[in-house]
């Protein structure tokens, strides 16, 4: 059984990360769409149907949300996952101490690489 409760909620390249601090935010719906669709092989009905919403926004959110990782993965954008519980006290909610965005303190960011 695949375990889908990540607690991995902030993504960035370790390698070149983006120095302008930009970040790509994915919505719970977009999330929820990319799991469903992409790693649970839901075809798009079932998806939206569990969604309880239409092919057609689905569909969206799926689109969305794989451009927002690819634009992660080529760019070199931050990815975070919007409704994050640990984001609410802190800039980061990675918990790693190697985050160039965790803060020393909460609300102070890191600007060193």
């Amino acid at each position: 059984m695949l375990d889908t409760d990540s607690r991995y909620r902030c993504f960035q390249p370790c390698c070149h990360p983006d120095t302008e601090g930009r970040v790509n935010m994915l919505e719970p719906e977009e999330f929820e769409a990319l799991r469903l669709v992409d790693l649970l092989d839901y075809d798009q009905e079932t998806a939206a149907g569990q969604m309880g919403i239409s092919r057609k926004t689905l569909w969206r959110d799926l689109h969305e949300a794989r451009r927002k990782v690819v634009e992660a993965l080529v760019v070199g954008k931050r990815l975070e996952m919007a409704g994050c519980a640990d984001s609410e006290t802190t800039d980061c909610c990675c918990k790693n101490p190697e985050c160039r965005y965790a803060a020393d303190t909460p609300g102070e960011r890191q600007t060193e690489l």
